[in-house]
């Protein structure tokens, strides 16, 4: 099976450099991957995020339709309780305008930072995550200008009124998001990149609940995951060394200045339950030469039943990172 490959990227800031350079980077990679042809291009939601840069998708991905010609964009995804489902309607509607056909709204219920930047979006109020699936239904119901005349705003219309209409993705790592994807009929991804564990059983979970809806007949369905391409086995372990350590210091809520070096990784002093996390964390990952990439990519693809695996890669040396995709690129693309 012809394996769809896209990338999923989050402006990550390397120790000793800056934001801005993060989003450059951000940008060169997706016109890379446009030339290189891949399928899309989406970019994260991470708030009061030292190592991160991306905390607008929807403002990034305009800029990205200026710079690119053929390659789908979206987001990875917008964190829908934090905002009014008619809001992000017409931010999409804008950018369907300005790049009709090559748009995708990824929505996601995670807070995409911790609770005090949940708490400043909202202006102090929790996130209602309860009216999340009632949130995706009027987003559909504002782009597709069909809110149902016992709405309350019936005769609103998200505009601008554009021609094509963003295909809205559910993203999840878990059972449920899995479930209201099947249920509300729609695209979903699953994020093996944050949950190494249950993915092939969720997404069979999708497949098997799915109920055609007015917008989608058919599933679709791709998985996105950690991904790093070396020239050798052993170059993709250097690589690799500054993801495992970042990973690290998350989990243990250390202060970071942003993805450390392969020098500084290797370097670190891990302990047992250290290295243990770092194996565990690796099966969020693929990670090898070229030879053992397309291999994996393709087991993947087969497990989780889909023709379309999304490669996020973060790499301390952005030379690095795009000679990561441009192996992936040559062999497979």
């Amino acid at each position: 099976m012809t394996v769809k490959l896209s990338i999923l990227d989050q402006s990550a800031i390397s120790e000793g450099s800056t934001a801005e350079e993060g989003l450059r980077q951000t940008i060169e990679l997706a016109q890379r991957a446009d030339e290189w042809g891949f399928h899309r291009f989406w970019v994260s939601e991470h708030h009061d995020a030292a190592t991160l840069a991306g905390s607008a998708p929807e403002i990034l991905i305009s800029h990205l339709a200026a710079k690119t010609d053929r390659i789908r964009l979206g987001s990875g995804g917008v964190m829908l309780p934090h905002y009014s489902a008619y809001k992000v309607a017409e931010n999409f509607k804008v950018l369907a305008g300005l790049a009709p056909g090559r748009i995708d709204a990824g929505i996601g219920r995670a807070p995409g930072g911790m609770p005090r930047a949940s708490y400043a979006l909202g202006e102090g109020k929790p996130r209602d995550v309860h009216r999340y699936p009632e949130q995706i239904d009027e987003l559909l119901q504002y782009l597709h200008d069909d809110l149902p005349k016992e709405h309350p705003y019936y005769g609103l219309k998200a505009t601008p009124v554009t021609q094509t209409t963003p295909d809205v993705w559910v993203l999840g790592s878990s059972p449920s998001s899995a479930l209201t994807a099947a249920q509300k009929g729609l695209p979903y991804t699953f994020a093996l990149f944050i949950n190494g564990e249950g993915g092939p059983q969720y997404m069979n979970h999708y497949l098997g609940n799915f109920t055609p809806s007015a917008y989608y007949q058919k599933p679709q369905n791709n998985v996105s995951v950690f991904t790093v391409c070396g020239e050798t086995m052993e170059d993709a372990e250097r690589i690799v060394s500054s993801l495992d350590l970042s990973m690290i210091m998350l989990e243990q809520g250390k202060p970071s200045k942003g993805t450390p070096s392969p020098d500084k990784a290797q370097n670190y002093s891990y302990s047992s339950y250290e290295q243990a996390r770092v194996l565990q964390n690796r099966n969020r990952m693929i990670v090898g030469d070229i030879d053992h990439v397309e291999k994996e990519i393709h087991r993947i693809s087969e497990e989780y039943q889909t023709n379309e695996v999304m490669l996020t890669t973060i790499a301390y040396d952005f030379q690095d990172k795009l000679k990561s995709f441009e192996r992936i690129a040559e062999r497979m693309l």
